[in-house]
């Protein structure tokens, strides 16, 4: 009869053994450095196209809009920037046509100023301020909550 002697270990056993405290061990450390840097972008404005931000904000560009500088922050809410020149002449005309409804705030520190509100999900805010040359440069903040 054969002496039974110390159990080698299978070649692979190893290898398996490696996998799993590598997952238990390594798995649940790479998800907290995935947290940390999905977190370390939350609230960041970050440069968007001015056609979604302004589809946010529930109105168009005006086809008459340079400079177009847009922007959007996400986390909570959604806080969505749009920035844009336009000639002075047009305001009005684009003002009444995309937000009827709107209304002006208690105090403007601007030339023109329209604040609305849809179904009190959504805000918007636009600040006109007339330049020389007769542009003017238009400022739309739309946010939820």
């Amino acid at each position: 009869m054969k002496k039974a002697g110390p159990v080698k270990p299978r070649p692979w056993t190893w290898v398996w053994v490696s996998v799993v405290v590598t997952m238990l061990c390594g798995g649940p450390l790479a998800l907290l450095v995935w947290g940390a840097m999905a977190w370390s972008e939350v609230g960041e404005s970050q440069q968007v196209d001015c056609a979604k931000v302004m589809t946010f904000a529930r109105g168009s560009l005006p086809v008459s809009a340079e400079d177009a500088r847009c922007t959007a922050a996400h986390w909570q809410d959604t806080q969505a920037t749009a920035e844009f020149r336009m000639p002075r002449s047009e305001v009005e005309g684009w003002l009444k046509a995309t937000y009827p409804t709107g209304k002006p705030p208690f105090a403007c520190e601007q030339d023109r100023c329209v604040d609305v509100s849809f179904d009190e999900m959504l805000y918007v805010h636009l600040r006109v301020t007339y330049e020389d040359g007769g542009t003017a440069l238009v400022r739309v903040e739309a946010f939820d909550t």
